[in-house]
């Protein structure tokens, strides 16, 4: 039997042991995340002349500062739309990313005519398109401290809860895959600007039903369980919305895994299915569908978040997001309009319905993920 001094000596050393392999461990996570976020850069830096993102993002927002909003310019609008949201989310971003002070102030002036008397002109439906609108007040919130935009926007975000069904969810739910942006990001950006977790639990509650429900063997999504079509844009949707979800979301949270292999799978999905061009079709999986530029943009903001953030290899995303962005900004004018985008559209009965919507140029469809790619290399 080993006398106490020995027994010291053989506790100390393993004590060391555990210490030197803890460090050694540390070591290698510091040396894998180095190397990942160097992979990133290789993959993220030396544009061509043009397709920078700080440039391509500065000409896209000021597309939009340019812009009346629909309601200004046309008489049949009574509110602010979701297209309009999501670009003015996006250049919102951009302009902190950038530094970008004037550009920022002139973002928030746009919302002048929605304060006060004007408040009529935010929408109040009952339903996942209008309750968006929140995440604009509450973007200006967390930039100028301003109680009356986070009221604006909390408003919004409560209401969805107003009623719930019997698992938890917002009744407004239609389970359509657009749905799994609407919904998340007004909550998601509610927990943002006041840190309260429950938002972040209905967010989560909601995207995890929606894949159980909505996610195919393949990884993608139907566009609705009765439209059994790989919509770009509505897949888009879902990637968008689960990017925002896990940039919040706790690791810790229950729901954090189940989300996680939800994105990963439909990450791998979308690699091959990706076109030579960079672009996605407007239906993912018909080689003879034209190619959709507002699907590829949210797919590629996907894709960046996800190489930055760690929860994608950088060697085999890092290509993809990078010939994406530069598929993308090929389709933009001279006045950073986007060409070749699928207008709005509801749940179909056949691919032909698909095949044969209009393709738009300069419609906010697609300029918010151009927007929010741009911000995604940035941040």
């Amino acid at each position: 039997m080993p006398n106490a001094a020995n027994r010291a000596l053989t506790m100390n050393t393993r004590t060391t042991s555990k210490a030197n392999l803890l460090g050694i461990l540390t070591s290698i996570q510091i040396a894998l995340s180095s190397a990942s976020a160097q992979s990133a850069e290789n993959f993220f830096t030396n544009w061509p002349p043009g397709t920078a993102p700080a440039e391509i993002g500065k000409r896209v927002a000021e597309n939009f500062v340019a812009r009346p909003l629909g309601f200004e310019s046309d008489p049949k609008r009574t509110s602010v739309v979701y297209p309009e949201v999501c670009v003015w989310y996006g250049a919102l971003s951009f302009a902190e990313l950038t530094k970008d002070q004037k550009l920022q102030a002139q973002l928030i002036r746009k919302f002048d005519p929605l304060l006060g008397a004007q408040s009529a002109k935010i929408p109040t439906r009952a339903h996942v398109d209008d309750r968006v609108f929140g995440v604009v007040p509450l973007e200006i919130y967390r930039i100028t401290k301003d109680r009356r935009y986070l009221a604006a926007g909390l408003s919004l975000a409560d209401a969805q809860w107003t009623n719930t069904t019997p698992d938890g969810i917002t009744s407004e739910a239609r389970y359509w895959i657009d749905d799994m942006f609407m919904i998340t990001a007004v909550q998601v950006q509610a927990f943002r600007a006041t840190g309260q977790t429950s938002y972040l639990d209905r967010a989560a509650l909601t995207m995890t039903a929606y894949l159980d429900r909505l996610q195919q063997t393949n990884g993608l999504f139907f566009h609705a369980p009765t439209s059994p079509f790989y919509w770009s844009r509505g897949n888009g949707w879902v990637a968008a919305g689960m990017t925002e979800l896990l940039r919040s979301l706790p690791q810790v949270d229950s729901r954090y895994g189940r989300i996680l292999a939800g994105y990963r799978k439909m990450m791998a999905a979308l690699l091959q299915y990706q076109g030579a061009d960079g672009l996605w079709r407007q239906l993912i999986d018909v080689p003879e569908a034209w190619p959709e530029t507002s699907g590829t943009g949210m797919f590629a903001f996907a894709m960046i978040t996800g190489v930055r953030e760690g929860w994608l290899d950088a060697g085999s995303y890092g290509p993809a997001a990078r010939k994406a962005w530069l598929g993308l900004v090929q389709h933009l004018d001279a006045q950073a309009n986007l060409d070749s985008v699928c207008e709005g559209t509801g749940k179909g009965p056949s691919v032909k319905y698909y095949l044969d919507r209009k393709r738009n140029t300069g419609d906010l469809h697609g300029q918010a993920p151009v927007l929010w790619t741009a911000a995604a290399f940035l941040r």
